[in-house]
């Protein structure tokens, strides 16, 4: 190939990847900062916002988000604290409420978030069945970290600090809320820069 067809040639590379760039969905916020409009609290964990951050505590219950979606990107930054009754808690996918007892446990898909059980933070969860190994404990109780879930027809990603940990394919739960949890009573949940995207 002579010269001449070097320039053409990444011109239309350089074309067709800022082509895909540009119609890459856009990340949505999911959390205001401000108060928790457009969430909506079941069980009997306790709610509130503080300085930009969600904050669950004193009992079992889940926060769910509005947008119903199927395939997806969720990301955030978590921090989950031992207060003297264990650390446990989740982001949901594709969850929704049970329609026997909304304040039950989410019928959906769970990116474990706890330091101190086998099945921790980065595996994925189905209603009380651990699923999907991550393939390290990145987090400790206490301290901030990301995670990044992709959900896209039956793969399921999640990332810890960056590094992907859990691949699974399972098509059980087609679309869903999200959702963040309070597990029990003694602990205490964070989150905050709560982003999704909607995936075709």
């Amino acid at each position: 190939m002579t010269k001449r067809f070097y320039v053409p040639l990444i011109s239309v590379f350089l074309i067709s990847v800022m082509a895909s760039w540009s119609v890459r969905p856009k990340w949505i916020s999911l959390f205001n900062g401000k108060d928790l409009a457009n969430w909506t609290v079941r069980g009997d964990a306790e709610w509130k916002v503080e300085n930009g951050v969600i904050i669950g505590q004193n009992g079992q219950g889940h926060l769910y988000a509005a947008p119903v979606l199927k395939n997806l990107e969720v990301k955030g930054e978590f921090r989950v604290s031992n207060l003297g009754g264990g650390a446990n808690s989740g982001l949901y996918f594709r969850a929704n409420e049970p329609g026997d007892n909304p304040d039950g446990f989410p019928r959906g898909y769970e990116a474990q978030i706890c330091n101190s059980q086998d099945a921790y933070t980065g595996w994925l969860w189905k209603p009380g069945k651990p699923t999907g190994k991550a393939s390290a404990l990145l987090t400790r109780d206490g301290e901030w970290f990301d995670m990044k879930v992709r959900a896209v027809g039956d793969s399921i990603n999640i990332w810890v600090k960056g590094q992907l940990v859990m691949s699974y394919r399972d098509s059980e739960y087609k679309e869903g809320k999200f959702a963040i949890q309070c597990h029990n009573k003694g602990m205490s949940i964070e989150a905050r820069n709560l982003y999704y995207r909607k995936l075709k």
